[in-house]
């Protein structure tokens, strides 16, 4: 989309949706959100991080969004907000060229069962597969190439991108996001050995996701075994993320990229998992738990609080020397257990 289809707001309208207070011009006409570096004058920055404040005098911004007391700091007009993130999360929004956009219905190459019910103002893209007995809400938007398998419910407004896969049975709730290539309700990793082979067990579960949850591409919700995979209400899910069979998610937790969470694992509410994050199976992880990146855990946490493990990067020379020393922990612990034996002796 050009820079001219852009939704316009004037300075004053963006104040009074974000809530903001406006220092400048209420009629300037601004199209479009940039950094403070690269805003042109039509365009409106933030200042979230004062790591960047150094940029605030040179911007060359229509506006900047900003805490109070950056405010006499700001050469352009200014949007005072005591949370200039979330203010610049809320213009985000209004700036979306998607937002608002008029449906626009079901392709001629889209494969719709008979059986299927769709909402008003349903939008289904090209070679898109509807399939018998599914339920899409209101101002549900099926992207070009997905496919929703039979039985599954999808709530109103929520968007499918290209290339998204829904199994059947799956329910999806409200305002929810489904980014391209993410795969909901496959089978679980379940199998059975004899001794000499594998043998399938049948995923008999189902998949549920809460309102207003966003799963980014690439990323896999496997079907429960027995019951179903639970991803609560407000839950966000980055791209590669990997959730076995009868995992639950907590509402508004948050899984950055490369997560792997395995079977049958409860993750609380308010959680936050950083990017390639194991999570061992069977586990129970309490509401309000931070793990810190590449950590890898294998124990149930019931306290809040953030946790950690591994070893952050470091010249290969003293790493090797460390890994030297690690072997030798074992030795080392027992020879001094010795030592406080005898002395205490």
């Amino acid at each position: 989309m050009t820079r001219s289809a852009l939704p316009t707001l004037t300075l004053g309208e963006l104040a009074r949706r974000l809530g903001a207070r406006l220092v400048g011009d209420a009629e300037r006409p601004v199209r479009g959100l940039a950094t403070l570096r690269e805003a042109g004058p039509d365009q409106v920055a933030f200042l979230a991080n004062r790591a960047y404040l150094k940029e605030l005098p040179g911007t060359r911004a229509a506006a900047v969004l900003l805490h109070p007391q950056h405010g006499e700091a700001c050469p352009v007009d200014r949007l005072e907000l005591d949370n200039p993130y979330l203010g610049y999360a809320a213009a985000s929004r209004l700036f979306d060229p998607l937002a608002g956009r008029e449906p626009a219905g079901i392709h001629p190459s889209a494969v719709v069962d008979p059986s299927a019910t769709l909402g008003e103002r349903v939008e289904v893209g090209a070679n898109a597969v509807i399939e018998a007995g599914v339920s899409l809400g209101d101002d549900v938007v099926v992207g070009p190439g997905s496919v929703v398998g039979a039985d599954t419910v999808i709530g109103e407004g929520t968007r499918l991108h290209a290339n998204v896969t829904l199994y059947h049975a799956v329910v999806i709730g409200a305002r929810c996001i489904l980014h391209s290539g993410c795969v909901i309700g496959a089978d679980g990793f379940g199998f059975a050995h004899d001794g000499s082979r594998w043998h399938k067990i049948a995923q008999l579960g189902g998949v549920v996701l809460g309102d207003d949850v966003e799963v980014g591409s690439g990323s896999s919700i496997d079907r429960g075994a027995l019951g179903d995979t639970l991803i609560g209400d407000d839950v966000k899910i980055d791209s590669q993320v990997q959730i076995a069979h009868n995992v639950q998610v907590g509402d508004h937790s948050a899984l950055a990229g490369c997560v792997g969470i395995a079977g049958s694992t409860q993750v609380g509410r308010h959680c936050l998992l950083g990017g390639g994050v194991g999570l061992a199976g069977h586990l129970t992880i309490c509401d309000r738990v931070q793990v810190t990146g590449m950590s890898l855990v294998t124990n149930s946490i019931h306290e809040p609080g953030v946790y950690s493990s591994g070893t952050g990067a470091m010249a290969n020379a003293q790493w090797r020397k460390n890994a030297v020393r690690f072997k030798q922990l074992d030795d080392i612990a027992k020879r001094l257990a010795r030592l406080e034996k005898g002395r205490d002796a």
